[in-house]
């Protein structure tokens, strides 16, 4: 015996046929972003829902994510006019592909409005990019606030050591990146610090100049010190945030590109039984 079957109803094939397209065609309906490393919300001031501003917002943020003109990593757009006008930024760190990039700025264009619902003003950060959005000009202006940290809880080996191979790299690196052009101001590269090595990123925003874009990288460096609780100062692993420029030390490579040729350490000294002082025969 065979069980009978029900006709359905066209328009009902019809209904279900077309859900089924949207949930194959809509990724972002049914999978989530991932959540941000740190993100910051300006609470003084809101936009009000179906404004003008919001509005704008929605295109900006619309037209960050379906952009495949740009392949260098660095976004900035503004939408609208006075005083609904919303500018945007949208960087990716410097070594990452251009598929991974527009990947990282299309999830944090849905990830902003979702954590930082109805704020005029909203920074966002992930591992590989970073987006912000202002009422406010922001293109060419340096912002260091907010400032973020994360840090690694494990200690260097030799602190004196590695936070002399830290200043040295930085030096190289703030140069490198500040000499890039307005579509790239990025530099990578790695330091003996005795047994260990120091590897590090420093990044600005490229719209900035170069004297900017050095300022901004000496200030955060200069942080390092007595920010953040104490939770930076010889730490294997750091990374310091601002809107404008960033920088990132590891003690293990952690971005893509040719390492540089370090020098080989000096080969240690022996001496001799007959040079040792005499407090090693056994002197109290």
């Amino acid at each position: 015996m065979y069980a009978s079957t029900v006709p359905m109803d066209s328009s009902k094939l019809v209904l279900l046929l077309s859900f089924f397209y949207i949930l194959l065609h809509q990724p972002s309906l049914t999978a989530a972003q991932p959540k941000f490393n740190n993100y910051n919300c300006n609470n003084v001031v809101n936009y009000t829902t179906n404004s003008t501003y919001q509005r704008n917002l929605n295109s900006l943020l619309s037209s960050l994510a379906s952009d495949t003109q740009i392949d260098y990593g660095f976004y900035n757009l503004s939408v609208g006019e006075f005083p609904d006008r919303v500018n945007a930024i949208a960087l990716c760190r410097g070594d990452v592909a251009v598929d991974v990039c527009r990947s990282c700025v299309n999830d944090s264009t849905h990830k902003i409005l979702e954590v930082c619902p109805n704020k005029m003003e909203a920074f966002g950060v992930y591992e590989l990019c970073m987006i912000r959005y202002s009422n406010r000009s922001i293109f060419g202006v340096v912002n260091e606030q907010p400032s973020i940290y994360r840090a690694n809880r494990k200690n260097v080996l030799d602190v004196t050591l590695f936070n002399q191979a830290l200043q040295t790299l930085f030096s190289r690196l703030q140069a490198k990146a500040a000499s890039g052009n307005s579509l790239k101001k990025f530099a990578t590269g790695n330091q003996s610090a005795g047994v260990e090595t120091v590897y590090a990123i420093v990044q600005c925003t490229p719209d900035l100049s170069a004297g900017q874009c050095s300022s901004c990288l000496l200030d955060v460096f200069r942080l390092i010190p007595n920010c953040c609780d104490g939770n930076v100062q010889g730490k294997i692993g750091v990374r310091l945030i601002t809107p404008s420029c960033n920088l990132r030390w590891e003690a293990g490579q952690f971005f893509n590109g040719t390492l540089e040729i370090l020098p080989s350490p000096p080969p240690p000294q022996i001496s001799s039984p007959t040079s040792l002082p005499a407090a090693a025969q056994g002197r109290p």
